[in-house]
């Protein structure tokens, strides 16, 4: 008997890596969605997995530096308010490059933990460190794969001459004067054990590394547009060489141009988070003609080579749009993170000492202003006219405890405020119970201690028949986006947050009073941490 439309076999029912197809199914309009035949297939452990190699494109390509000092440059940017003063170049000196700090300030690597058993760590989670979504920037007429290990961005042979702008065969392929960055997920740098759960994980990560990239290009004065996926990304793909690209998702492309100077870009407009879809929804999108389908995955990979079908249809209608402030307008400084530089370098996912799995918690008394700084992180919304429509139709849901001015218990958040839905002074300890990860000799798990557990939940079939199948995309960019700011929000107070999927769905549908048919999109875990871990590498440049 089915507890909920979503749902499998016992004892698997509440596995959320192997959900992920049944929801996808059950938002595109099959009421009992049946178990792919490959979800009981058994896979290498985690523990096995090794990246693929790099693409033959890249691995012939010469390296040339990023741009060094850029730590420095953001320790003398205040937190969240202040922006880079570009230094004047010597008299003969090269320009200070804007673009190449910003990618540095992004995407760079941040610090080694020698007790943790994936490195290094960057400004933005990722999870196990696998970093799937890569960046390559566009310019000066050459094409280069963005490099935050070495440092460099690495040449490679152009396959192409297709534009993005206005599909298959327009534009110009890398032209002299196209500065751009181009993102694209390569599925198979995440273990095959996830299965088609890859999919979702790269489109998370895309709204992480997107926000990164808007916080940056804010913070030194550049403005960017961005190009979500349509009927020419198929093709641009392609050119980029990057084989088989059937391990690679539809990329989507940042168009940089203009000079704002310092604090010269509008700060963007607050949404607030809604406890109800839109009420008018907008009819799918019509599918645009496309290019032909890319080599697919090895056939003993079933999975990846169904969400590689999927992902060549999530194709996204209308012009680019202006990549805003990822930055809160209203943010309060921090007392203990006084810089850029020291935010991004202590945001982290929660850590353990000895190498051990999971992260500790001790609870910790909250101001108010706390809890009113992550919601307005939260509430700013993703670029893109359907993501940003779609991030209308999320649902916040708070477990909230010792914060003061709220009560313990369960909030949600309407309006830009958090309302209590129902007190409980034990719901944290509920939920740890039904955590996929619990404590044991070789993990923690202090769910139990955190001062906030945030759940980001939709109702996936109102998204896909609103917007059809790129609305499960828009959806993952969205809520990526939104917990990359709740985790800057968290580390300006000392905090870590860490983005999970980790807990048991139907159970804390209930816990938490959602809807049978309301799917956890993305949670997070908000603590103190228990006691200091040993010290960090720092690998910054």
């Amino acid at each position: 008997m089915r507890r909920a439309p979503v749902d499998l076999p016992a004892p698997h029912g509440d596995n959320n890596i192997e959900r992920e197809p049944l929801w996808y199914a059950y938002a595109a309009g099959d009421d009992e969605p049946p178990v792919p035949p490959w979800t009981w297939t058994t896979e290498p452990p985690m523990t096995a997995h090794v990246h693929p190699p790099a693409p033959d494109v890249v691995r012939r390509g010469a390296h040339v530096p990023l741009p060094f000092g850029t730590t420095g440059l953001l320790e003398s940017v205040a937190f969240p308010q202040g922006r880079v003063t570009a230094p004047q170049p010597p008299s003969g000196g090269r320009e200070f490059d804007r673009v190449g700090h910003a990618l540095v300030a992004a995407l760079g690597a941040q610090w080694v933990d020698p007790d943790n058993a994936y490195n290094p760590h960057r400004g933005y989670a990722s999870p196990r460190c696998l970093y799937p979504v890569q960046a390559f920037l566009e310019r000066g007429g050459r094409r280069h794969l963005v490099s935050p290990e070495t440092h460099s961005l690495v040449e490679i042979e152009a396959k192409d001459k297709v534009g993005v702008g206005g599909g298959v065969g327009v534009g110009v392929g890398v032209g002299v004067g196209v500065e751009r960055i181009i993102l694209t997920g390569r599925y198979t740098r995440i273990p095959r054990g996830y299965k088609w759960f890859r999919g979702s994980l790269v489109n998370l990560e895309v709204g992480f590394v997107l926000r990164s990239l808007a916080i940056a290009f804010d913070l030194f004065g550049i403005e960017g547009r961005v190009r979500l996926p349509d009927s020419g990304s198929a093709a641009l793909l392609a050119g980029l060489g990057l084989a088989p690209a059937g391990e690679w998702s539809l990329p989507l492309v940042i168009d940089i141009g203009g000079d704002a100077g310092p604090g010269g870009r509008p700060a963007p407009a607050v949404h607030a988070v809604r406890d109800t879809p839109a009420a008018e929804q907008a009819p799918p999108a019509p599918a645009p003609e496309q290019a032909p389908s890319p080599k697919g995955p090895s056939p003993d990979d079933p999975s990846l080579a169904d969400l590689v079908r999927l992902n060549r249809t999530h194709l996204f209608p209308g012009p680019p749009t202006p990549l805003d402030s990822g930055i809160a307008p209203t943010a309060h400084p921090s007392t203990e993170a006084t810089s850029w530089a020291e935010v991004m370098w202590r945001r982290n996912s929660g850590r353990m000492p000895r190498g051990l799995l999971g992260m500790n918690g001790r609870l910790r008394r909250m101001p108010a202003h706390w809890l009113r700084d992550a919601i307005d992180w939260l509430s700013v919304p993703p670029p893109g006219a359907v993501p940003r429509e779609v991030f209308d139709a999320v649902r916040v849901t708070a477990v909230v405890q010792a914060v003061d001015g709220f009560e313990d218990g369960i909030h949600r958040i309407r309006d830009g405020r958090a309302e209590l839905h129902r007190e409980d002074a034990a719901a944290a300890l509920r939920l740890e119970r039904e955590y996929g990860y619990p404590l044991g000799p070789e993990a923690g798990c202090d769910i139990r201690h955190a001062s906030g557990l945030w759940f980001l939940t939709a109702r996936p079939r109102r998204i896909v028949d609103a917007f059809g199948p790129a609305g499960w995309s828009a959806l993952q960019y969205a809520c990526g986006w939104a917990l990359h700011g709740l985790s800057l929000s968290a580390a300006a107070y000392g905090m870590f947050a860490r983005p999970v999927r980790a807990f048991n769905e139907i159970p804390v549908q209930r816990l938490l009073d959602l809807q049978e048919d309301e799917m956890i999109t993305l949670a997070a875990v908000v603590g103190t941490p228990r006691h200091a871990s040993g010290a960090l590498l720092d690998i910054r440049l």
